[in-house]
C-alpha cells in the first residue's frame, strides 16, 4: 500500500490555494534513486509515460522565495540529498530571507512538511511552496531547465546531470501546463481562474490508481474554500 499524507490549504490573502488537498508520497520512488545507476531520466520516464513531462532539475540552496503557480499543477521528486523543509500554502511578506525563513516575514498558517529522498509532492495549482534548510548544507542553488533551446533530447541531458549528494528535486507538469512564478497578491481578485485549472487525468506516478491523485482529486470539494 502507498503510503499518503494530504493537506487541505485554504485561500489567504495573498495565496489562492486551492479546493485540491496538496499530496505528499513520503519515500515513494527510494528504491528507484538508490538503485546503483540511478540518473535523473529514470523518474522522468515514469512522469512522461503518465503525462508529465520534466521541466526542470534543481539543486537547491540555503532558501527560496514563496511562490505558486497559476495556470499548472506540479509533481517535485527528491532525487538527491538528505532532505530540507517545504513550507506550503502562505506568502513571504517581506524580501529580508533571515526573515520571511525563520522570523516573522511570512503570513500566519500553512504547514510545514520535511522532505526526504524518494519522496513525491503533488501541489495543486496556487498552493504556495518554499524549499530551505536543504541537507546536507552548503549547496549554491542550481537550476537545469529541460526545456531550454538547447535542450533537443531531454533524457540524455537529464542522464549528464550529476547527482553529487545534495539536496536536489525534479519537477513536472501536466503536458501542455506552462508554469510562472507568482509570489503572492498576483491574483488577488480572480483566484477563481487558479482553481480552475484542470484536474490531469493521471497522477504522476501512480497514474489512474485511485490510491493517487485520481481518488484523492476526486472532487475538488469546495467546502474546503
Amino acid at each position: 500500500m502507498v503510503q499518503v499524507k494530504t493537506y487541505h490549504l485554504a485561500p489567504t490573502g495573498l495565496i489562492p490555494n486551492s479546493p485540491y488537498v496538496l499530496i505528499h508520497y513520503p519515500r515513494l520512488l527510494l528504491d528507484e534513486v538508490k538503485r546503483p545507476g540511478f540518473n535523473a531520466s529514470k523518474v522522468s520516464d515514469v512522469f512522461l509515460s503518465n503525462g508529465w513531462p520534466v521541466q526542470w532539475v534543481a539543486k537547491y540552496g540555503l532558501t527560496q522565495a514563496s511562490h505558486y503557480h497559476s495556470a499548472a499543477h506540479e509533481c517535485m521528486a527528491v532525487i538527491s540529498g538528505q532532505g530540507a523543509t517545504i513550507r506550503f500554502g502562505v506568502a513571504d511578506t517581506t524580501s529580508d530571507e533571515e526573515d520571511n525563513t525563520y522570523g516573522h516575514g511570512y503570513e500566519d498558517g500553512g504547514v510545514e512538511v520535511q522532505a526526504e529522498l524518494g519522496d513525491v509532492f503533488i501541489i495543486p495549482a496556487g498552493v504556495a511552496h518554499k524549499t530551505h534548510d536543504p541537507k546536507p548544507e552548503g549547496a549554491v542553488f542550481a537550476f537545469h531547465d529541460a526545456t531550454a533551446k538547447e535542450v533537443d533530447d531531454v533524457s540524455k541531458f537529464l542522464e549528464q546531470i550529476e547527482l553529487a549528494g545534495e539536496f536536489m528535486m525534479i519537477g513536472g507538469y501536466p503536458t501542455g501546463g506552462v508554469w510562472d512564478f507568482a509570489v503572492g497578491g498576483n491574483d488577488k481578485g480572480r483566484y477563481e481562474n487558479v482553481w480552475a485549472v484542470k484536474k490531469p487525468e493521471r497522477d504522476p506516478v501512480l497514474g489512474t490508481s485511485k490510491e493517487g491523485l485520481c481518488g484523492l482529486w476526486g472532487e475538488k470539494g469546495n467546502s474546503q474554500l
